[in-house]
């Protein structure tokens, strides 16, 4: 029978979790399991493919085969797992984008300011890099390309859960607002062949919606427009539901309530805003949107208890109707008029 690790030996193991992130960001970002992808391979071989040294590639692969990401088998050489397998680019569900993005030198450093941000209040991004986190993406084409790939990452495998867990066959029109790449649009719009959606994002973001695969599909294309424009400033109107999908936690209540009232006035007498966001609960047990706030504090935003939703929705106008979990860890926050 295994011994109950001691609390120190638990408080090490969390600890680690920052190598952890590291060894995976340098195995997606070599792309080793693209070149698993067809069978094992000597460490050699990957190293050779991927522009590496033999010898350190192989610790950080026997380390991460401890962890079941990899198999270490026969003379030096691995395989893919299903934990591994993730890290491709070009499986549904890939984690790549997310573990590239996650281990960066730009995140990291905003990290190494986290004492900063709690004991001052500062962004810890902001001290790190003296603007806003999306001012820096927009200034970084690289770096910024990565973040979409996350965001594409982590949507994949959000979106039909999403989907699927809102009565919309009853409505004629859905806008997204934020729509990103229209992968959230698409999944809804094809799950209900007579709903039609509008597509709403700043013009450059409008634009690669509009050529980009998603929504230009033949199951979608023609039941679907696209607006552009600023939510601070104006959404499209006559909406059944106004989508917003993790757009919220990018921004302070103030400028939340903005974005909600917007929506507010913009839809149909019968209309409802619907958040999409993770919630966070009560209480000691594990949450991962309680981790992902910290992330969202050291960037500059924030994740929201079910009271926070409301107080927001209360000040731009809107009640707070019912928070409907769904089969992804994110929950369909309903708004109508108050």
């Amino acid at each position: 029978m295994a011994k109950k690790a001691l609390p120190p030996g638990l408080m090490f193991n969390l600890i680690a979790g920052r190598w952890v992130t590291q060894m995976i960001y340098v195995a997606a970002t070599l792309g080793i399991a693209d070149l698993l992808k067809d069978g094992p391979r000597t460490v050699e071989e990957l190293a050779s493919a991927a522009g590496a040294q033999a010898g350190p590639l192989y610790r950080v692969l026997r380390a991460l085969a401890s962890l079941g990401i990899f198999d270490e088998v026969k003379n030096r050489r691995f395989k893919l797992t299903p934990l591994a397998a993730t890290l491709r680019s070009d499986v549904p569900g890939s984690m790549r984008g997310l573990a590239r993005m996650s281990g960066s030198k730009y995140q990291e450093e905003s990290w190494q300011h986290l004492l900063d941000g709690v004991k001052t209040g500062e962004t810890p991004f902001r001290k790190a890099h003296g603007v806003s986190y999306f001012e820096y993406l927009e200034r970084h084409p690289e770096d910024l390309k990565v973040f979409s790939e996350a965001m594409t990452n982590v949507s994949m495998t959000e979106n039909p859960a999403i989907a699927g867990a809102y009565k919309f066959s009853a409505m004629r029109t859905v806008v997204d607002v934020g729509g990103g790449n229209g992968s959230l649009l698409r999944a809804i719009l094809e799950a209900n062949p007579k709903l039609r959606g509008v597509h709403f994002d700043q013009p450059l973001v409008s634009a690669r919606a509009r050529e980009g695969a998603y929504l230009t599909a033949s199951s979608v294309a023609d039941r679907c427009e696209f607006e552009a424009g600023s939510f601070f400033e104006g959404v499209p109107k006559g909406g059944d539901a106004y989508v917003i999908k993790r757009v919220l936690h990018d921004w302070s209540d103030g400028e939340a309530v903005k974005i909600l009232a917007i929506c507010r006035d913009a839809m149909n007498a019968t209309g409802r805003v619907l958040v999409i966001e993770g919630v966070i609960r009560p209480g000691n047990t594990p949450d991962r949107e309680k981790l992902l706030d910290i992330q969202m504090f050291a960037i500059g935003g924030r994740e929201r208890t079910k009271q926070d939703f409301a107080t927001l929705f209360k000040e731009a106008g809107l009640k707070l109707t019912r928070v409907i979990r769904t089969n992804c860890p994110l929950s369909i926050v309903e708004g109508l008029r108050a």
